[in-house]
């Protein structure tokens, strides 16, 4: 075909492919003292001084927790089929331990309803980081009995929502839950602690296992059971053995720790050597690897922005580590201090992350080698932006259709080079508190008024929405 005649031809995706977006309950319901609520590690750790931009907190968010019947019109009306939302453990939950409270359970119900009604598939994402704070009191994700009471949360949740809900996911990127929440404190819990950040990873682990088992003892099944993985694609520096050796120790300590139990029952030996200073691993149990390796339906991709590494010379050893998580002076990479995080090159949003849509063709074609036959979603994958109205009350964001372009582009490739992706997640629906950056970043398709709450799609909203009605990738220009 003539690059003239190519250049212009539309691509297409297949009917059945997903279009939704993705939200998270700390970032959007407010509502935190409602209905039986009790404070998650998130509501404490913005509470405390220093730790959130302008000592933000998520106690109103974007208050959809009342407004959900005017979000899920709105997604209606952008044409939206697939909605991917997290469950408030504490709301269900508040002690986590014990009967689940109604009233939290019925918002749920309510809300799935609402989306059905409107003909949108909900999936729900059952941990998104807000654990309950008396769990956190009891040792936090270091603790093997967090693990279990998970799949207890799980087994209530897939109980009271496994009827009218088939998609299903575990946890959410539970990297930054590991390493950002106890390694280097940027994160919820806030501590900084290498050997705990390494427990908690394996007790994570152990309850995706034990809640995958416990959704699939109460939920028909049709239903389907994924995680969803920020599994970074790292890249070195240079092809001498040294940045090799370090961009092999990041891979481990990015992916390895998670996808190696969850879709091979091991964690990499190498991943074990490198930690061996750290810790000796003791906790994990006989049978802990085949319960954390259960079959999974799907797995669930977030990707923002690649990794760039190096071999750290003598005199890197202090220097700044461009590795996108945050200001800290503890490091979330447990037995790497010999590596150095290098910026990549590249337009950036205003998260300072690198615009590569090539990442999220490499990342989908490597879990399309590693896991033959196991369905993909990207289920995050989105960007940050200094987004404002114009005189007409319009919010224009040219470059993030730009970017949605680009990335949707690197799925549609995936998908021509034998990829099974079944659907794509925008992140995110709407502006909303955006963790220890406060509501400083804008990541919504759907525009925000925060002293108003108002809701004004941008006009990626109105691009992405075209795509999702159409199936085709609008020209950029929206």
């Amino acid at each position: 075909m003539p690059e003239s005649v190519a250049s212009v031809t539309p691509l297409t995706f297949p009917p059945a492919f997903l279009w939704g977006a993705a939200t998270s309950a700390y970032q959007i319901e407010g509502a935190v003292r409602e209905d039986g609520r009790t404070p998650s590690i998130w509501d404490t750790f913005s509470h405390t001084p220093g730790k959130t931009a302008g000592g933000e907190t998520g106690d109103i968010a974007v208050d959809h927790y009342h407004r959900y019947r005017e979000d899920v019109s709105l997604m209606a009306e952008l044409g939206l089929t697939a909605y991917r939302f997290s469950i408030s453990w504490s709301r269900v939950q508040p002690t986590g331990r014990g009967p689940a409270v109604q009233r939290g359970l019925d918002f749920y119900r309510r809300l799935v309803d609402e989306l059905l009604a409107h003909g949108i598939k909900p999936a729900i994402t059952l941990y998104h980081w807000d654990l309950p704070q008396e769990l956190e009191d009891a040792g936090g994700w270091p603790e093997r009995d967090v693990a279990h009471r998970y799949a207890e949360y799980a087994r209530m949740v897939g109980e009271a929502l496994g009827d009218r809900v088939e998609q299903w996911i575990t946890l959410n990127e539970p990297w930054c839950s590991a390493f950002l929440g106890y390694g280097s404190g940027v994160h919820a819990p806030g501590r900084t602690d290498p050997a705990a950040s390494l427990r908690a990873a394996h007790h994570l682990n152990l309850a995706h296992g034990l809640g995958a088992l416990a959704l699939r003892s109460v939920m028909p099944t049709r239903n389907t059971v994924a995680a969803s993985l920020n599994s970074s694609v790292v890249r070195p520096v240079s092809q001498d053995p040294a940045d090799l050796a370090a961009a092999r120790k990041i891979d481990d300590l990015a992916n390895g720790v998670f996808h190696g139990p969850m879709l091979h029952g091991a964690y990499p030996q190498t991943l074990l050597e490198a930690t061996s200073s750290i810790t000796d691993w003791s906790y994990v149990r006989d049978g802990d690897l085949e319960t954390i390796n259960q079959p999974l339906d799907a797995l669930g991709l977030n990707y923002y922005t690649p990794t760039l590494v190096s071999a750290a010379a003598a005199a890197d050893a202090s220097g700044p580590r461009a590795d996108g998580h945050g200001a800290s002076t503890h490091s979330p990479w447990p037995g790497a201090e010999d590596v150095m995080f290098r910026q990549t090159p590249g337009d950036r949003t205003e998260m300072g992350w690198t615009i590569d849509p090539s990442g999220l063709h490499e990342l989908i074609m490597r879990y399309t080698r590693q896991a033959p036959g196991l369905p993909l979603y990207v289920t995050e994958n989105g960007a940050a932006y200094d987004d404002k109205p114009a005189p007409d009350g319009q919010v224009h964001d040219p470059e993030r259709i730009a970017y949605l372009h680009g990335h949707l582009s690197a799925v549609h490739r995936a998908l021509r080079d034998g990829a099974d992706v079944r659907g794509y997640y925008l992140w995110s629906l709407m502006d909303n508190f955006e963790w220890a950056y406060g509501y400083g970043k804008r990541f919504g398709a759907v525009y925000v008024d925060y002293p108003t709450l108002a809701r004004t799609p941008k006009s990626s909203a109105h691009w992405y929405g075209r795509a999702a009605r159409t199936g085709q990738l609008p020209p950029m220009e929206g």
